[in-house]
C-alpha cells in the first residue's frame, strides 16, 4: 500500500484529535482526554512549540471506509536525562486499525528516530501499557529495551489534585 509520512501542519489537528480519541479508547481510557484541537494547534504550532508531529496519509484511492486519508501520526517532544543530554519521548504512535501491517508504524517510528538524530539526542523513549503484547513485541523487534524489565524503572506521575496539593506545599517554603 502507498503511504506518506510528512509533518503535521496545524491544519491536521482534527484528524489528530480523533486518532488521540481512537488510540485512548483502545487503551481503555478514553475518559481521561481532556485535550481540545484548539490547544493542540496552540501548543505545537507556535513559536516555540512543546511537541512535534508526523502525519501517516494513503491516496485517496486507499481511503479508510470513512473516507479518510489521514491514518495515522507520532507525537514526540524533546527531554533531558541529566546522564544521557539530549532525549526524544514519544508520546503516541498510532496507526488505523485498517492499515496496519503495511509498514505504516514502523515508518512513522523510523521518521522520529531520524528527528531524533537530527536533534542530536541520545535516546528515544516511550510508555507502553503492560497489557499492550503487540505493541511491545513491535518495539522489541526494532531494538527497544524493556526498562522496567531489566533495569526496573517505574513510570511515576503527579496530576490532578496531587500535582496542585505539591504545587501548593513549594508556597509554603
Amino acid at each position: 500500500m502507498n503511504f506518506h509520512i510528512r509533518a503535521a501542519t496545524k491544519q491536521d489537528c482534527k484528524d489528530v484529535v480523533r486518532m488521540i480519541m481512537e488510540l485512548a479508547l483502545f487503551e481503555k481510557m478514553s475518559d481521561q482526554v481532556k485535550i481540545s484541537r484548539e490547544e493542540l494547534e496552540r501548543d505545537g504550532f507556535c513559536q516555540n512549540p512543546a511537541f512535534g508531529c508526523l502525519i501517516a496519509e494513503v491516496p485517496e484511492e486507499n481511503k479508510s471506509k470513512e473516507g479518510l486519508t489521514t491514518v495515522g501520526y507520532a507525537l514526540y517532544f524533546s527531554t533531558y536525562s541529566t546522564w544521557k543530554g539530549r532525549s526524544m519521548d514519544l508520546e503516541d504512535l498510532y496507526v488505523m486499525p485498517e492499515f496496519r501491517g503495511f509498514g505504516i508504524g514502523k515508518s512513522l517510528l523510523s521518521a522520529v528516530a531520524k528527528v531524533t538524530k537530527e536533534e542530536a539526542c541520545a535516546r528515544l523513549q516511550l510508555g507502553v501499557l503492560d497489557w499492550n503484547t503487540p505493541s511491545r513485541d513491535f518495539y522489541a523487534a526494532r531494538g527497544a529495551q524493556d526498562l522496567t524489565v531489566s533495569e526496573g524503572w517505574h513510570l511515576i506521575r503527579f496530576d490532578g489534585a496531587n500535582l496542585d496539593n505539591l504545587a501548593n506545599d513549594a508556597s509554603k517554603i
